[in-house]
């Protein structure tokens, strides 16, 4: 076999294959005798058709055969003996095949050159201050305060800010949106039954007056209200609303108020900290509180300086990283923000996403990503770090343990569907990333 490996560019290669003819020739008869010990010959019993006929009748799907038997393998046995890893599955264009020729073809592939990633030393890195405020303590104090504010009724007065309502709404909008063409002057709120207009109705519907999903001046349209009382008004939308299809038009709202509640919230005291657990004093609570936020910005402060590492090391690439692997990245990330949608209970294809948009917004820190992993590649390669089977045993059972399942029925589902690989390069990309940051340059804000 002749083969003859040529540059495209610094990650993209072209392999010309040649198969010797007497290898084609013998490979056709082998796939002609297959065919005819099953083909059905006019004239002729079950297996006993000439092979002239043979080829005669089924030329197109014995070659078809040939090809998807030979080639794959010839690709594979000359990337091997060329020491030449393919990232991506080869493109085969330019294929000649016939009974006496040689079986020619070009099989295009990305493939990562080896670079050197330059000096750890030299990567600066800030470590983020941890250091957690009695400001901070005290509002996530108040968080939990709010979140265990309980909502009593309300008798004998009017509505109030604060409050929380139950209304009966009945909303009164243009059929076609209401904007006003441009030039025109704007349109009235609708009328009721008037034609053009359209009507939805919601029965016991909560309002916390003051939230910000409220639409603008509905809050003051319901001060003084008492419960029984129903009223009627517009609402103009704002040409700078943030939700296009509502800027710069009006809507007629009637409400009927069924019940008003208050919030009422605990007071910050021991006894709030013995309902939110088994704390003895507020003081412990608080001490808890602030354990956990120091917890947590030592975890948001290694997420940055991990982040800033990997900008840096991406920067280092020295090449345009394959556009294989950046579209293999952004097709991982719709699949992974499309499957959030849906452990929310969100179908995606319902959910209005302009998904091409999403694509393009996703290919730049696709691309950094990709950038970062193959300089992490690298370090492992030139600094022999691997992974053992003893730390791929740990990591299959602690994501067993997260997912409930036993450690042989995820390591049998990876083997089955080609991941365990995945799971040493994920591995042996953790061991570069502690390998850099260890000889990093760190310094604490």
């Amino acid at each position: 076999m002749k083969t003859d490996l040529v540059d495209v560019s610094e990650t993209r290669r072209d392999l010309r294959v040649e198969i010797p003819s007497d290898v084609v020739e013998a490979h056709i008869a082998r796939v002609t005798q297959t065919y005819s010990r099953r083909a059905r010959i006019p004239g002729f019993r079950p297996g006993k058709a000439p092979a002239r006929v043979i080829k005669q009748r089924f030329k197109g799907e014995i070659l078809h055969d040939v090809l998807h038997d030979l080639v794959p393998r010839a690709v594979d046995d000359a990337l091997r003996e060329r020491g030449v890893e393919a990232i991506n599955t080869p493109d085969i264009r330019d294929v000649s095949v016939d009974e006496g020729q040689a079986l020619t073809f070009t099989a295009s592939f990305d493939t990562v050159p080896s670079f050197d990633p330059g000096d750890y030393a030299a990567i600066n890195l800030k470590r983020p201050s941890t250091r957690i405020e009695d400001a901070a303590v005290d509002a996530a104090l108040e968080r939990l305060r709010q979140r265990a504010a309980r909502f009593e009724p309300v008798e004998g007065r009017g509505i109030v800010e604060g409050d929380t309502v139950t209304l009966d709404l009945e909303r009164w909008s243009y059929a076609d949106g209401g904007k006003a063409p441009e030039g025109e002057p704007e349109r009235p709120a609708p009328e009721p039954d008037a034609p053009g207009v359209s009507k939805d109705s919601h029965a016991g519907v909560d309002v916390e007056l003051g939230s910000k999903v409220n639409p603008p001046g509905f809050d003051e349209q319901l001060l003084g209200l008492e419960v029984g009382a129903t009223k009627r008004f517009p609402i103009r939308y704002p040409a700078d609303h943030p939700i296009g299809e509502l800027a710069g038009t009006s809507v007629s709202y009637s409400v009927s108020v069924k019940n008003i509640k208050r919030r009422v919230l605990p007071e910050l005291d021991d006894e709030f900290a013995k309902d939110m657990g088994e704390f003895e004093s507020l003081d412990a609570l608080r001490a808890r509180v602030r354990e956990d936020l120091e917890h947590e910005s030592r975890h948001a402060a290694e997420r940055d300086v991990r982040g800033d590492m990997m900008k840096q090391l991406a920067a280092r690439v020295p090449f345009e990283v394959p556009a294989s692997l950046v579209d293999r990245e952004v097709d991982r990330r719709i699949e992974e923000f499309a499957h959030r949608l849906m452990d929310q209970n969100i179908d995606p294809r319902q959910a209005g996403i302009d998904w091409n948009a999403f694509r393009d917004s996703q290919r730049e820190v696709a691309r950094e990503a990709v950038a970062g992993a193959l300089v992490l590649d690298e370090v492992a390669r030139r600094e022999n770090l691997e992974v053992t089977e003893a730390e791929a045993d740990q990591e299959i059972g602690r994501y067993a343990e997260r997912t409930g399942r036993t450690p042989a029925a995820v390591r049998g589902a990876l083997e089955k569907e080609g991941g365990l690989s995945r799971v040493y390069a994920g591995l042996r990309r953790e061991k570069s990333i502690d390998y850099v940051m260890a000889r990093a340059t760190i310094t604490s804000e």
